[in-house]
């Protein structure tokens, strides 16, 4: 790592930053939203003063939310959400050309990561945008003092609002958490069209399958498996949905597809998905029915969906056979392989989400931070969702930048909505 810059920092090579600036101007063309916010956010500065640090995969388009934070006035602070998600051009460009402290590193080791949590929590925040909530997780258990300083926190991944809910019942979540996951212009698009394009990305480029004609087993039947259902279908294969959930296991069957318990998938699926945000959707009993050859890979935040311990007990040999893959031969003779070592494989071996998908995402983090700010006080301890009027308002600016316009009601129609008089 070289030293050529006063902003603190811990990436991998410096060097990385030209490429890295490419590729986020890049992204940049399909982030039309963002920039609008951030040219806002330039003039009024709604952030000055504050410090802020952003537990997130450290992508191209994580690269517009932060500069965005940094021209609104906030005092940012960069660390990866996840030790196979980061893109080291990028984060040397953070740096070197845009002068944001980030520490991420691709494929840093348990250790590091937690080391970078407390290099974030030692930034002492105000305000904190996490994705999985190990920051918000780690002040709480760790900082306790440290809560006085703190205005807030948004959270955008599933996994991250299940722990938020378990702190809010356990009595611990003692200051206000903005869901950004649950605002319409995010999981209505970056879970279900996000996560279906960029998780098969992610299986094509490390393993060159094809998919038509394999059979795929989408474990969960969420905004994220519904997307990646949708697509892996589209991609020409025969798709098996497992759900715990006898709502969403309805709605996969009245979608067209067929649902079965893990059990009854195992020995038919090619290739298994693992989107639930729980742990060890896939087990030592599954691996034990699979065929030979059978691939596994994860898009939920956490490499816990998969047993990877159990396999492991059942490895003679584990070797890798392509960059993000490996191959692990049973005693049994036949062999199952993990995608990416069981992390977010759209990550892990791809980019992730595509910017357009993340442009609206990251606008309802920018617009959660200034929501925080302006409402310092106001606001009580708990979950709150993001305001209907900034998510209408994220979907106008998206549907502007496309240049496509949609009706508006008449003074008759608003009359009639608002009547209870009127009928047939």
């Amino acid at each position: 790592m070289t030293t050529t810059t006063q902003v603190k920092h811990e990436v991998k090579d410096l060097s990385l930053a030209s490429l890295g600036k490419q590729r986020i101007e890049w992204a940049g063309r399909e982030m039309p939203v963002l920039r609008q916010i951030q040219d806002r956010f330039v003039a009024e500065k709604p952030l000055a003063g504050i410090r802020l640090v952003a537990c997130c995969h450290v992508t191209t388009e994580t690269a517009h939310l932060a500069i965005a934070l940094k021209n609104a006035g906030a005092d940012a602070l960069l660390i990866a959400s996840n030790p196979l998600s980061t893109q080291d051009d990028v984060a040397a460009s953070l740096v070197a050309d845009y002068g944001i402290p980030v520490f991420a590193i691709k494929g840093e080791d348990n250790a590091t990561y937690h080391r970078h949590v407390q290099t974030a929590l030692d930034h002492r925040p105000n305000l904190i945008i996490d994705d999985g909530s190990d920051v918000v997780a780690t002040l709480i258990q760790e900082r306790q003092d440290q809560i006085a300083d703190l205005i807030g926190t948004t959270e955008e991944t599933t996994t991250g609002i299940v722990r938020l809910q378990a702190m809010l019942r356990d009595g611990v979540l003692t200051f206000p958490a903005m869901n950004v996951n649950d605002a319409d212009t995010k999981h209505f698009f970056d879970n279900r069209y996000g996560t279906g394009q960029s998780t098969l990305d992610g299986i094509i480029r490390a393993t060159n399958i094809l998919l038509a004609g394999k059979t795929v087993v989408v474990a969960g039947y969420g905004w994220c498996g519904k997307g990646t259902a949708l697509r892996a279908r589209g991609m020409g294969a025969n798709v098996i949905v497992t759900e715990i959930d006898p709502i969403k296991a309805l709605e996969a069957v009245m979608d067209g597809f067929r649902v079965v318990p893990m059990a009854i998938a195992a020995p038919q699926g090619d290739l298994f998905i693992t989107v639930t945000g729980n742990k060890h959707v896939i087990r030592g009993e599954h691996f034990d029915r699979m065929k030979d050859g059978a691939i596994v890979c994860n898009s939920g935040h956490f490499d816990i969906e998969i047993d990877l311990v159990a396999l492991k007990e059942r490895a003679a040999e584990v070797k890798t056979v392509r960059p993000f893959t490996e191959e692990y031969k049973l005693a049994s003779g036949k062999s199952v392989v993990v995608l990416g070592e069981g992390r977010l494989v759209n990550l892990a071996a791809a980019e992730g989400h595509p910017s357009a998908v993340m442009d609206m995402s990251f606008a309802n983090q920018a617009l959660a931070c200034e929501y925080l700010v302006k409402n310092k006080g106001k606001l009580s301890p708990g979950l709150h969702s993001i305001p209907q009027e900034i998510d209408a308002e994220i979907a106008r600016l998206k549907l502007q930048a496309m240049g496509i316009a949609i009706d508006a009601l008449t003074p008759e129609q608003i009359e009639y909505i608002n009547s209870w008089t009127s009928g047939t």
